[in-house]
């Protein structure tokens, strides 16, 4: 099954967060703080979104840092999604 986005949606994967930190401590599943980088999936066509033309300016492939409690977090075949607006999305990562 596929998910394809409306508007000026944009389906992510979450990357896996590092389990331990800078200096080799090992960290628990409770200590460690939801993702905010994920790559994006599936981008939406863009168009006319209440009123204002919106233009997608990210694309399929690309790692991006996207707000902490943006989206709606979606399961297909087993994989977690979140589908977020453009606007979540804060920044690209090259």
């Amino acid at each position: 099954m596929t998910v394809k986005p409306l508007g000026d949606r944009v389906v992510i994967k979450n990357v896996e967060a590092e389990e331990t930190t800078k200096s080799g401590l090992i960290l628990t599943s409770a200590a460690k703080e939801k993702p905010q980088m994920a790559i994006v999936i599936a981008v939406g066509p863009g168009g006319k979104v209440d009123g204002k033309e919106i233009i997608m300016q990210v694309e399929a492939g690309q790692k991006v840092i996207y707000s902490k409690y943006a989206g709606t977090e979606v399961k297909v075949d087993g994989e977690e999604l979140i589908i977020v607006r453009q606007s979540d999305i804060l920044a690209v990562v090259e």
